[in-house]
């Protein structure tokens, strides 16, 4: 799987790992996937949401809040932590400490938007789901006032920039491998 690249005029060449480059799209694709997907719910969801009536938000945000639970998302949730994980660990063993460092600062700031959802908006949404199915809540602005749209809308807020950052860390990993690239080749 490892390949040394260079001249072979005695300069010292660093090994090169085939899945290098892979990972580092694949984390980009999964950040980027979150960073819209938190993106989505600052400027779309959540402001749409303020306008509609106690039940209907209950009943939506219930439903979002269930409709997550799948493959697809938990992919890019978790892939996005996992592959820039995986990423930093190959860029800084193949040599390429600058674009590892920028890998890096990515994973902590995606850590940064988990901690916010395990901490923040996970609890937020137990706290509305805790009312149970909306067929049989008789009081759906406790619900409401319980989930703490506004709260929930500030953490939100605040993992889409982390996310987001952490996506323009890729961007600066992807430049710093290039330079290392061509230096080594020219």
């Amino acid at each position: 799987m490892l390949a040394h690249q260079g001249s072979n005029q005695g300069s010292v060449s660093r090994p090169r790992n085939r899945a290098a480059a892979p990972l580092l799209w694949v984390s980009t694709l999964a950040m980027g996937w979150m960073a819209g997907f938190f993106w989505a719910f600052a400027v779309l969801v959540m402001p749409a949401l303020t306008k509609v009536d106690d039940r209907s938000f209950v009943f939506a945000m219930q439903n979002i809040n269930r409709g997550v639970q799948t493959g697809g998302f938990a992919f890019g949730f978790f892939g996005a932590f996992l592959f820039s994980g995986a990423a930093a660990i190959v860029y800084n063993k193949m040599g390429r400490k600058a674009a590892a460092r920028w890998i890096l600062v990515a994973v902590v700031l995606y850590v940064v938007a988990l901690a916010i959802t395990f901490g923040g908006n996970i609890p937020l949404n137990d706290k509305l789901e805790a009312f149970g199915d909306p067929e049989k809540i008789t009081d759906f602005a406790a619900a409401r006032a319980a989930f703490d749209e506004g709260s929930w809308a500030t953490l939100n807020f605040v993992r889409m920039v982390a996310s987001s950052l952490g996506m323009l860390a890729l961007a600066a990993a992807f430049r710093e491998s290039g330079r290392a690239e061509r230096a080594q080749i020219g």
